[in-house]
């Protein structure tokens, strides 16, 4: 019973997207920035987590799918503004870019990272601005 009701408590407990994403966005700079310089000696043991493009991407993956949900929930919901969105959409592909173009990731990394922040905290103001935003796509 008291499972239950633990269960129930998380499930009416409201998720802050933006924040997750922030904080993503946050995680993912301190792997790309910090983590080389206290794990350097990993390869030694064999472990690869430094340069392994499958995390690398896979870091990628949870923040695009972090934001996007995030930014879509306030773009429909509430501010109808395409900026979040684009913010966000440019730190991804710089982010991509990041781990394409190895030479440059130090310098690619910092505006990524900037770029998506901005658009979660952009978007977290737009959705406390206009707590619902009507539209011609509105149900009611």
């Amino acid at each position: 019973m008291v499972a239950l009701l633990y269960f129930y408590s998380l499930m009416s407990t409201k998720i802050n997207w933006d924040a997750l994403g922030i904080t993503a966005s946050v995680a993912c700079a301190i792997h790309c920035a910090i983590l080389p310089l206290f794990l350097s000696s990993l390869p030694l043991f064999g472990v690869n987590i430094i340069e392994n493009l499958r995390f690398e991407y896979f870091m990628i993956g949870v923040a695009f799918f972090v934001g996007v949900y995030a930014l879509y929930h306030g773009f429909k919901k509430h501010h109808h503004s395409w900026l979040p969105l684009l913010l966000f959409s440019t730190g991804i592909v710089l982010l991509i870019a990041k781990v394409s173009f190895h030479p440059w990731r130090y310098i690619l990394l910092v505006p990524s990272v900037l770029f998506i922040i901005t658009a979660h905290v952009l978007n977290f103001r737009m959705c406390r601005k206009h707590n619902h935003a009507h539209s011609d796509d509105c149900n009611h």
